[in-house]
């Protein structure tokens, strides 16, 4: 289950996007968030894995 937040960062010529993904914990159940800065073209592929 995926929370899809992307915002768009700019830093001078580079353009990347912050992607947050909620992962569900195989010890306790608990969801925790998962964020990472990529490119944009990386995000959906981030977001499809498990």
């Amino acid at each position: 289950m995926a929370k899809k937040a992307v915002a768009s960062l700019q830093t001078g010529s580079k353009r990347l996007s912050k992607a947050i993904k909620m992962v569900r914990s195989p010890k306790t159940g608990a969801y925790t968030f998962v964020e990472a800065i990529m490119a944009p073209e990386l995000v959906d592929n981030f977001l499809s894995k498990k």
